[in-house]
Order: structure tokens, then C-alpha cells, then sequence
């Protein structure tokens, strides 16, 4: 790692890369690293960034911002062959950081600068969503699932995860059905359901947890989880208990792993990728790209 382009969200997660920007660009200088510093100015700007990461000669591009940042980063990356070769760097600067909570990479700036040059660089999955859309992490739809995106800026900034719980509970009296079929790697699945996620990490908005034994960022596989549509009070406290308690096994989830996954369903459907609104219409493929990017984790 010589020649390092650093793209910073300068609005991301508390505004924290404002103050510590100098002394994460001190790390990489100290360890004989040549930064040139990016500030994005407008939403899709690190896409743009990234993709052109190769031919500007840079040997890495490390992302300081949210998951939102990241998504935009490994799109840009993608989206080129010669540059989804150059190696990635995260520095998680966001409200919640659920990627990096699953990749360990520790939540002080300086710690997560440092902590890249004591990794090895890994090839890891990534979502490929309809025919030009990616997702670093995760790919839902359903309740919760627009808190991602319709929970104001500013309290994402103050008060972090907690943000998307509070506008989450507000979308809880307009929970709707999805009648959805599903086919995952040959399997069939149908239903009516209030919540679907495609998923390769640990750690969904600080609240939803999946143990470490059951996720691997580099197997080729997502965690899918389909949670069905309560029928009654007893059916909700199922869901309930087996959110908080991360047990998804009970039979008001359906819990799997597949590589390629196509949803059809009757209406029109918002998802919501690594946090941002995509807009997936009434039948989605999801395809697993198998150690796609590599990153230094």
C-alpha cells in the first residue's frame, strides 16, 4: 500500500472526521503511505471517486464514513474491472457502523487507520441487487426497514443507532403484509410477511444480532431471514421474543442461507440497501458475488 486515496463523508454518523481527519492522514503517512484526501460533496460523489481509483494510479482506497459511504465506495470499485482489484480500507464513521461491528474493526478513527496495516487483505461477498445495484451488508424490506432512510440526519448525529429504534416504533402502526414467493437456490418459499432481510453480517442497526458461528463474509452465501405475518397478539410476542432474544428458529420466521434469491410479489416494493431506499418493483434477484472486493480486515 503506497498510494492511498482517502474519500471522507465530512456529514457522516456525529460529524467525528472533522476533527480527527489530520491524525488518521498522520497514520498513513507514518507508515510511508502517500494520501490524497477526498471530501464528498453530494450523494453518489464516492461512486464516482472510487471508480476512477485505478486509473489515477492509487494501489488502496480507504472509505471514512457510514455504511451509506461504504455501499457507494464498493459500487465504484465494482463498477470497474481494473479497479475492483485495488485493495479497500474501512474507517467506520457512520451512526451505527453494523458492518463494521461484524468486521471488528474498532470504532476510534486512529484505532481503525492503524488497525488496516495490521490486516491481511481478504476477498469479501458482496450483493448484487437487480441488474445494477449493490450492497455491501444488507438488502431488507418491510417494517423497520424504511427507518434506514426516513430517520432525519441530524438525529442519526446525536443519538446513533437509537435513531432508527424511534422511527421504527413510529412505522409500527402502518405494519403492512408483503405476500411475497420466494425462490432461493432452488427452493421455494410463500407467503405473507412483515419482514425480509438478505444479509451478510453480524449486526443489523445495533439491535438485531446473528452469532458468529452462523455468518462468514467470504462463504458465497447470505443469511436470509423471512419473518411471517402475525395473525393475532400471541403470534406478535412470538416475533417479539425471538428478535430481542436473536433466535430465529420458532415458526414465525423462515431462516436460511442461499447464494440466489429471486422475490416476486404482488405489489410494488421499496428496499432498503445497506440504509438507502432502492426502489425494487414486484420482482427482485439477489445474486451472492462471491469475494468480490478485497478488503483489509
Amino acid at each position: 500500500m503506497k498510494n492511498v486515496l482517502l474519500i471522507v463523508n465530512p456529514v457522516a454518523g456525529k460529524l467525528r472526521m472533522r476533527s480527527e481527519l489530520f491524525d488518521v492522514i498522520e497514520v498513513f503517512s507514518n507508515n510511508d503511505c502517500l494520501v490524497t484526501t477526498a471530501l464528498t460533496q453530494y450523494r453518489g460523489h464516492a461512486k464516482e471517486l472510487a471508480a476512477d481509483a485505478y486509473r489515477n494510479g492509487f494501489d488502496a482506497v480507504v472509505c471514512c464514513g457510514g455504511d451509506g459511504t461504504l455501499n457507494e465506495v464498493m459500487s465504484g470499485l465494482l463498477s470497474s474491472e481494473k479497479s475492483a482489484r485495488v485493495g479497500l480500507g474501512y474507517i467506520p464513521a457512520g451512526s451505527t457502523n453494523d458492518f463494521a461491528n461484524t468486521l471488528g474493526i474498532p470504532s476510534i478513527p486512529t484505532a481503525a487507520a492503524v488497525n488496516i496495516f495490521k490486516s491481511v487483505r481478504t476477498g469479501i461477498d458482496v450483493g448484487k441487487f437487480g441488474d445494477d445495484r449493490i450492497f455491501s451488508y444488507i438488502a431488507t424490506f418491510g417494517a423497520f426497514s424504511a427507518a434506514s432512510y426516513t430517520a432525519p440526519q441530524e438525529l442519526k448525529n446525536s443519538i446513533g443507532h437509537l435513531a432508527y429504534l424511534l422511527e421504527g416504533i413510529k412505522q409500527l402502526g402502518n405494519m403492512k403484509k408483503y405476500s411475497a414467493r420466494i425462490i432461493a437456490d432452488g427452493r421455494e418459499f410463500s407467503g405473507d410477511y412483515i419482514y425480509c432481510s438478505v444479509s451478510n453480517t453480524r449486526s443489523v442497526a445495533g439491535l438485531v444480532k446473528l452469532s458468529e458461528n452462523l455468518v462468514d463474509l467470504h462463504d458465497g452465501l447470505f443469511e436470509v431471514i423471512l419473518v411471517k405475518y402475525p395473525e393475532n397478539l400471541f403470534d406478535t410476542n412470538k416475533i417479539v421474543t425471538g428478535v430481542l432474544s436473536n433466535d430465529f428458529s420458532g415458526d414465525m420466521f423462515e431462516f436460511f442461507k442461499a447464494k440466489d434469491i429471486v422475490f416476486a410479489t404482488d405489489e410494488d416494493v421499496d428496499w432498503s440497501l445497506d440504509g438507502e431506499k432502492a426502489e425494487g418493483g414486484r420482482f427482485v434477484r439477489i445474486e451472492n458475488l462471491h469475494s468480490a472486493i478485497e478488503m483489509y480486515i
